[in-house]
């Protein structure tokens, strides 16, 4: 099963993003969109770098656009990196 989270390890503590937490739950987009990536061949490392850096297409981070509620179009956006 693909995680509802990602997860980084800074000084050897790991955390997840304040963003991919909303009402104290995992962001409902996020699961669906880390499938996306992970089926176009993503590491956890690579999915985590591409939704908190700015994506030309998007204009703004994907995690951003999530937020955001442009689920479809960030998916979109996931599936032409395969």
């Amino acid at each position: 099963m693909t995680s509802r989270l990602l997860a980084i390890r800074r000084n050897g503590v790991i955390s997840v993003p304040t963003a991919f937490i909303k009402d104290g739950s995992p962001l409902p987009e996020l699961r669906g969109t880390l499938i996306v990536l992970a089926d176009d061949g993503f590491t956890d490392e690579q999915a985590m770098q591409w939704l908190l850096e700015v994506d030309d297409s998007l204009g703004v981070p994907p995690i951003q656009a999530l937020l955001a509620g442009r689920k479809a179009e960030v998916r979109r956006v996931a599936q032409a990196l395969a």
